[in-house]
């Protein structure tokens, strides 16, 4: 899914009233990361992370990795600050703008 500029506006105005969910840290995008970014998409379709500074990679980098493994969409990586999106698979809660 390829997300356009009217949308990405439309999702980073949501996001910016949340709270970091996820953190990346020293591990980088470990399998614990992923599993709580899984479990965070079950319940929201809008996700802000943050990526620390041990991290090993770049946020650009570690917010590209955790969208490719939880098949999500990256909105915006702003600093050290990271939007993800993934609609409901059934009855999603976001309409996005055409």
């Amino acid at each position: 899914m390829q997300l356009t500029s009217k949308q990405r506006a439309y999702l980073i105005s949501l996001g910016q009233t949340l709270d970091p969910v996820v953190q990346v840290g020293k591990a980088g995008v470990s399998p614990e990361t992923v599993v709580t970014a899984e479990e965070a998409f079950h319940n929201r379709e809008l996700l802000k992370g943050t990526v620390l500074k041990t991290a090993p990679d770049d946020p650009a980098v570690s917010a590209d990795k955790l969208a490719a493994r939880t098949h999500s969409e990256i909105v915006k990586v702003i600093g050290r600050k990271f939007l993800l999106y993934k609609p409901f698979k059934e009855d999603p809660k976001i309409v996005l703008p055409r």
